[in-house]
């Protein structure tokens, strides 16, 4: 990465860093194929409606809803993302021929009303749901989708599988951010994830925080500032250090940021101020002690001139080690996260489920919905679609996110984090702007307390979830394991 950014051609500066510009998101090139995401699902799902055509319920109104029941240990809030990724694949979540007969193949599926029904299917429903960037809480409904059951079971799978990475990563680069008290947040955990999860991972931490990636096609895809310089095979490639750096100088100029750490960090940092000047840009170091190491590195730097230098610094950082980094004033200007955020920083999902909880009890348009709900231990979902609003107080901040089965009359003190996502089967949001999303999920997260915004929250979760009109579900703890015989 290269901090400052400078006045060279073909390069932007953004957040203080050097970034290359990106080209728009590859959905918005026309002619691109999109192939179908209908086999991103499970093969139960394709049995229930079988199933459900055979018992006559597939073509029955029927409400879905996303949520997590609880937040992982310690944690204050979550943040919603890839609910772009999510409308996506449910535009494309269509069988075509190939498909079709791939699972005909397979023995999937039999010839008839099931494979006349998979060739038509459209997903025809309402989907309503939290916007990317905004917090979740315990039971919020962050997708509510609605639709024949048979329409709305198929999107299992997909959903799910989306937002239980994006939100998990989203989640963790806010805690990350909230740690870093404004500071520069890079990522760079490609190389620490499948290919795809990475540039997903990126996005998502854009939406919670981070400033810039290393992942090239979530630059092209998502628009999303990249940034790099060199690593340490490219140090030892040459014969001294010098030959390094005068070579990165000459080819990025004075203002990149130079790797210090390959032999000794104080004598890298003589030998890079030494090649490039006074105006070097940035220095990373890359392992031993941090806090120790940077204090080191800036004296050393202000002695040789090099006052404007910054420091960057990375070494398998999660949000605790920023937060302990901060609390203790390290000089440090930039933190570089890799494998902590893209894996969730110990989370790596954000626990959603997708649950039915209504019902119709005929194929009729306006039949009456039921409510429907498990009642298994540490399970139990209730039956009915949620309304939801938050209330705020005076000073903005949230107090608590409530939750009711019947509609409620909303006073000037409340929001609704709901949008309509998709109409009849059209999507009608437009979220394909992560920096929209990122300044959504900064802004909801200043009405949070500050002492809910970090590694170690007061709260958790940071605001109750309040159930008006219906009885609080129960929270019976998750058996630990086997009972003796």
């Amino acid at each position: 990465m290269s901090i400052p950014a400078g006045d060279v051609p073909g390069v932007a500066r953004t957040s203080g860093i050097t970034t290359t510009a990106s080209a728009p998101p590859a959905a918005s090139v026309k002619g691109v194929e999109r192939p179908t995401s209908a086999l991103l699902t499970d093969h139960y799902e394709l049995t229930m409606v079988a199933s459900a055509l055979q018992s006559g319920v597939a073509h029955r109104r029927a409400v879905f809803e996303v949520f997590a029941r609880r937040l992982p240990s310690n944690r204050a809030y979550g943040v919603v993302a890839g609910i772009d990724r999510v409308l996506d694949a449910v535009s494309r979540f269509q069988f075509d021929d190939a498909t079709v007969e791939h699972l005909l193949d397979s023995g999937v599926v039999a010839e008839g009303e099931m494979a006349d029904w998979l060739r038509a299917y459209r997903f025809s429903g309402d989907i309503a749901g939290y916007a990317e960037g905004e917090l979740f809480f315990p039971y919020s409904p962050v997708l509510t989708v609605t639709g024949t059951f048979a329409e709305c079971v198929v999107l299992e799978t997909v959903m799910l599988s989306v937002l239980n990475h994006d939100c998990a990563v989203a989640s963790a680069a806010a805690r990350m951010a909230d740690a870093a008290g404004g500071r520069l947040l890079i990522e760079g955990g490609s190389r620490r994830t499948d290919p795809q999860s990475a540039v997903a991972a990126a996005r998502a931490g854009f939406v919670g925080g981070f400033n810039t990636t290393s992942n090239l096609e979530a630059g092209r895809r998502h628009g999303i500032p990249t940034g790099g310089t060199t690593a340490h095979a490219f140090v030892l490639a040459h014969a001294t250090e010098e030959e390094a750096f005068e070579a990165q100088s000459e080819t990025l100029g004075v203002a990149s940021t130079y790797l210090v750490d390959t032999f000794d960090v104080m004598e890298g940092i003589r030998r890079a101020v030494n090649v490039v000047g006074p105006d070097i840009g940035a220095v990373r170091i890359d392992s031993g002690q941090l806090e120790e190491d940077s204090r080191a590195a800036r004296n050393l730097l202000d002695s040789l001139g090099a006052t404007n230098c910054r420091i960057v610094v990375s070494s398998d950082l999660d949000e605790f080690k920023v937060a302990q980094l901060e609390a203790a004033g390290a000089p440090i200007d930039a933190y570089l996260v890799g494998t902590s955020l893209v894996t969730g920083s110990g989370h790596p999902t954000a626990q959603m489920v997708y649950k039915l909880v209504s019902i119709a009890d005929s194929d009729a348009p306006d039949a009456e919905l039921r409510a429907v709900g498990k009642l298994s231990p540490g399970k139990r979902t209730l039956g009915g679609r949620k309304d939801v609003h938050r209330i705020v107080d005076a000073d903005g901040r949230f107090t608590g996110e409530v939750l009711s089965v019947l509609p409620v009359e909303l006073q000037d003190d409340t929001m609704n984090p709901q949008v309509p996502l998709v109409r009849d089967g059209e999507i009608v949001a437009d979220l394909t702007n992560p920096e929209e999303a990122r300044q959504r999920c900064a802004e909801r997260r200043s009405r949070l307390q500050d002492a809910d915004r970090t590694p170690w929250p007061t709260h958790s979760p940071a605001i109750p979830t309040i159930w008006e009109g219906v009885e609080e579900p129960l929270s019976t703890p998750m058996p630990t394991g086997r009972a003796a015989p």
